[in-house]
């Protein structure tokens, strides 16, 4: 492997020349991306399909970054990462583009999730190679407060998108203009979906102005089969290695939570607290706030070599979980969420940091990414799916909840006690 130092890459600790647009680039993006969800999600309610159709869209999408896994971080290798998010870019426009026409929306999220698995190879393969490991948690940093924010007020946009308050009207006032009638559901839905589309052409006008690296890497080559062989041995290569096995069991388990927590929070405000849903989405705000607070302050409490300090802070996590789960009321409920929002910020940026560039060192940019998407969204698919079972099963939502804090202590715990077991072995050898 060999890379060549792109001159952006200034000695100084300020973050490097390209590295903001990226942020603002992935940050459209992901608004796009979180908008689109509300829109679809509207969408099948207004075709009057059943309810059920709405998470498997979250599926259709989230299948492909583990189906694809074995590729995308060779594409992401093989083609410099601005030019391959700018063509990823495209292909989520052509997912819109689909649902404007008429076409299956499962489908057009099979296509949105396709081009969603190869951006986010090459948007961190190119954070990687870009700002370098003294400067990878500040980094990473910005990169979780930017995507939580853009979950956010993706959401929020979303629901503006959807809206009967507005959007009929300025349906109503905008679209005699282009010849088409303004006041049907079918004007308000292709409005709601132009203004996505001309969000990921925003992210593909900054994405255009990203520079090149320099990094480069031998080219793959051989069959299907053989490249899915090749990642699955990347995949235990980065399990096999001290601190990349560490730190992606930690980032596996997060995400993995993270996902089931989202829909728990939810059911858990509406059951316990008594929240319509409406309001029981400023649960999840709350828990959203916390991240980009944690994450924010992540990337001045912790450096790359002592990202492992932030071990202990899963096992408070976790504990935090079981305690919010028997909340009684708003007012205790709100804090502990978003206690729980902060930790969680705290303990992913830095864990996120050392395995990039534990991936960087061992394979390649493009590849350890992939890696690490396989197994986080291996964990989300896995974590959902027994979430829905235990509710199938009618578990109260509180057990649930108590039960998958318990789980995150005591895995942290065995992940926290072998780390230190593994660092007294390594000083009785020296």
């Amino acid at each position: 492997m060999q890379q060549q130092p792109h001159p952006a890459k200034a000695a100084s600790d300020d973050l490097p020349r390209g590295f903001h647009r990226l942020i603002g680039a992935q940050f459209v993006a992901a608004l796009a991306d979180n908008a689109l969800l509300i829109v679809a999600i509207g969408l099948l309610q207004r075709q009057g399909l059943p309810g059920w159709w709405a998470p498997l869209l979250k599926l259709s999408s989230t299948l492909s970054y583990v189906l694809l896994a074995p590729w995308v971080g060779l594409l992401a290798d093989a083609v410099p990462e601005a030019r391959l998010m700018a063509w990823t870019n495209a292909l989520k426009a052509l997912a819109v583009t689909g649902l404007l026409v008429g076409l299956n929306p499962l489908l057009c999220f099979v296509v949105l999730g396709i081009g969603a698995a190869a951006y986010v190879p090459a948007k961190y393969g190119l954070v990687t190679e870009l700002v370098g490991p003294q400067r990878l948690v500040r980094a990473n940093s910005w990169i979780e407060v930017s995507v939580v924010c853009a979950v956010l007020l993706g959401t929020v946009l979303g629901g503006l998108l959807v809206s009967d308050a507005w959007l009929p009207r300025l349906a109503s006032a905008l679209m005699p203009l282009a010849g088409l009638p303004g006041s049907t559901p079918l004007a308000v839905e292709t409005l709601a979906l132009a203004a996505v589309l001309a969000l990921y052409a925003a992210s593909g006008l900054l994405t255009s102005g990203l520079p090149d690296s320099g990094a480069r890497y031998p080219q793959r080559r051989g069959s299907p089969r053989q490249q899915v062989r090749q990642f699955m041995q990347a995949n235990r290569q980065l399990w096999r290695d001290a601190l990349g096995g560490l730190s992606l069991s930690v980032t596996t388990l997060f995400w993995g939570v993270g996902a089931t927590l989202q829909f728990a929070v939810l059911r858990w405000a509406v059951d316990v607290l008594g929240l319509p849903l409406s309001q029981a989405a400023v649960m999840q705000a709350a828990v959203a706030v916390g991240v980009v607070a944690g994450a924010g302050l992540a990337g001045r409490l912790f450096s790359l070599a002592r990202a492992h300090d932030a071990l202990p802070l899963g096992i408070v996590l976790g504990a935090l979980v079981a305690v919010a789960s028997q909340a009684g009321t708003v007012a205790t409920a709100v804090p502990l969420l978003a206690a729980i929002g902060a930790v969680g910020g705290l303990l992913v940026v830095p864990m996120n940091a050392l395995l990039q560039h534990r991936g960087h060192t061992l394979l390649s940019a493009g590849q350890s990414i992939a890696v690490q998407n396989f197994n986080e969204n291996l964990s989300i698919l896995v974590m959902l799916a027994a979430y829905a079972g235990l509710l199938a099963l009618e578990l109260p939502i509180t057990a649930l909840m108590a039960a998958l804090g318990t789980t995150v202590v005591l895995a942290m715990s065995l992940l926290a006690w072998r780390y230190r077991r593994s660092q007294r072995a390594l000083e009785g050898m020296a």
